[in-house]
C-alpha cells in the first residue's frame, strides 16, 4: 500500500515537471516572437489572464516593458535617487568650485562642516529646483531610451552600441527640462543658506523663485540656460556609458543567476557599479560644467589690470577694443540680490569662457590633473549611489505596474 502511494506521488510530481518545461518552453517561444513585433505584451494574446502570461514570460524572456510603465518607473526611480543623495552632490559642489577651501578638502570633514555651519539648509540647498527638473526630465529620459533602444536595436544595431546611443538620444531630449534646474540647483548649492555667513559664493537668493526673478532680471532668460552645452557635454557622455555598463552588468548577472530575477543584491550592485564608473570616467567634464555655471564676474578693476599695457603711448582704441573682447568672454555673471553688489570670488581659478576645451585647458595648467578630478569622490559616491536606488526602484517599478497596470501601452 505504501508502495503505491510512493508510486502515485512520483508519478504526479514527474508529470507536474513536465508540464512546467512545457509552460515554460511555450512562454519563451511566445516571448521571442513578441519581441519582433511589439515591445510591449498586449492582452489580446491571452485576454483571460494578461497578468498571469506577463509573469510567465518575464520569468524565462527577456521582454520589453511597456513605455507607460518604463517613464512612470524611471521617473519615480530617479526622482528618489537625486532626493536621498543632493546632499552629496552639495558637497562636491563645494569642493568643485572652492578648491583651495581647506574646510571642504575631504568628503566627511565637508559634510560635517556645512551641517555644523549651516545645518540641513546648507547640505540640501537647491533641493526645490533639482526634484522640479529630476521628476520630468527621467520620465522623458527613460520613454526616449526606451523607444531609442528598441528601434536600434530591430534596425540591426549592436546592442552595446544602440545602449550608448539610446542613452545619448534620452538625455538630450529630456535635457531642455533639467540644465534651467542644473543652474538654479547648482548655485543655490553653492549658496547655502540666505545670508550665508560661513561660505562666500557670490550668490544670496532667498529661495528658487527670487533666484529665477533675479537671473531673468539681471542676465536675462538666457541665462537660465548658462552651461547649456558644458552640461550636455557632461550628462549625455555619462548617462550613456552608465546605461551601457548596466545593461552589460545585467545581462551578466542574469547569465550567472540562470534567471530575469536576479535580487535585490545584485540589483543594488550592477546599479551601483554602472553609475560609479560612469561617474568617475565624466568627473572632468562635471569639473567645467560647475565652473561655468557658477562663474563669478570681476571687478571693473581687476578686469582693467589683466590688460597687457604696452606703454603710455598704445592708442585708448585699442584698449577699449580689448577691454571689450575681455569683458564679452566674461558672459556668465553671477546674480546676487543687488545689481551693485561685488562678490567674494571663491579660491577657483577663473575660466571667463563658455568653452569645455578651453576650460578643461585652464584648469589642466593651473591646478594640474587633480583640478580635472576636483571633487571625484562625493562624485562617485554621489552617482553609485544614485544609480543604484534608481535602478533598483526601477526595476521593482516594472514588476508592480506589470501586477497593477498589465494593459498599458
Amino acid at each position: 500500500m505504501a508502495h503505491q502511494i510512493r508510486s502515485r506521488q512520483h508519478r504526479r510530481n514527474r508529470e507536474s515537471t513536465i508540464r512546467s518545461s512545457i509552460k515554460a518552453a511555450v512562454c519563451c517561444y511566445i516571448a521571442k516572437s513578441l519581441r519582433l513585433i511589439t515591445p510591449a505584451v498586449p492582452s489580446t494574446v491571452l485576454p483571460a489572464c494578461p497578468r498571469l502570461l506577463w509573469f510567465c514570460l518575464s520569468s524565462v524572456a527577456e521582454v520589453d516593458p511597456p513605455y507607460t510603465h518604463a517613464m512612470l518607473a524611471g521617473g519615480f526611480g530617479g526622482s528618489i535617487g537625486d532626493l536621498l543623495m543632493h546632499s552629496v552632490d552639495t558637497v562636491k559642489t563645494r569642493q568643485q568650485v572652492a578648491p583651495h577651501v581647506a574646510k571642504y578638502a575631504t568628503l566627511p570633514s565637508a559634510y560635517r562642516t556645512i551641517y555644523r555651519q549651516e545645518g540641513l539648509r546648507g547640505l540640501y540647498g537647491g533641493i526645490t529646483p533639482a526634484i522640479m527638473g529630476s521628476v520630468p526630465g527621467t520620465v522623458m529620459f527613460f520613454g526616449t531610451y526606451e523607444y531609442s533602444k528598441r528601434n536600434l536595436i530591430e534596425a540591426g544595431m549592436p546592442d552595446t552600441l544602440a545602449h550608448l546611443s539610446a542613452g545619448f538620444l534620452g538625455d538630450l531630449v529630456a535635457s531642455t527640462i533639467y540644465v534651467p534646474s542644473e543652474v538654479l540647483k547648482t548655485r543655490l548649492q553653492m549658496q547655502g543658506r540666505y545670508n550665508n555667513p560661513h561660505f562666500s559664493s557670490g550668490y544670496n537668493y532667498r529661495g528658487t523663485l527670487h533666484a529665477i526673478e533675479t537671473i531673468c532680471r539681471l542676465e536675462g532668460r538666457g541665462a537660465l540656460f548658462h552651461g547649456y552645452k558644458a552640461t550636455i557635454l557632461r550628462d549625455l557622455p555619462f548617462s550613456a556609458l552608465q546605461f551601457a555598463f548596466y545593461e552589460r552588468f545585467k545581462k551578466a548577472a542574469h547569465d550567472h543567476v540562470g534567471s530575469r530575477d536576479i535580487g535585490m543584491p545584485l540589483e543594488t550592485l550592477t546599479g551601483a557599479m554602472a553609475g560609479g564608473l560612469a561617474g568617475m570616467i565624466t568627473t572632468p567634464l562635471d569639473v567645467v560644467k560647475t565652473r561655468i555655471q557658477t562663474q563669478v564676474r570681476s571687478p571693473a578693476r581687476e578686469i582693467e589690470s589683466r590688460i597687457p599695457r604696452s606703454g603710455s603711448a598704445a592708442p585708448s582704441s585699442s584698449k577699449s577694443q580689448h577691454s571689450r573682447h575681455f569683458s564679452s568672454s566674461c558672459v556668465h555673471m553671477i546674480s546676487t540680490s543687488s545689481p551693485s553688489t561685488t562678490p567674494t570670488l571663491p579660491s577657483s581659478v577663473k575660466l571667463h569662457t563658455s568653452s569645455v576645451a578651453e576650460g578643461l585647458k585652464i584648469i589642466y595648467k593651473s591646478e594640474g590633473f587633480a583640478g580635472l578630478f576636483r571633487g571625484v569622490a562625493p562624485r562617485v559616491a554621489w552617482t553609485a549611489a544614485q544609480s543604484s536606488f534608481m535602478f533598483v526602484l526601477y526595476e521593482n517599478g516594472l514588476k508592480m505596474l506589470a501586477k497593477w497596470w498589465p494593459d498599458a501601452i
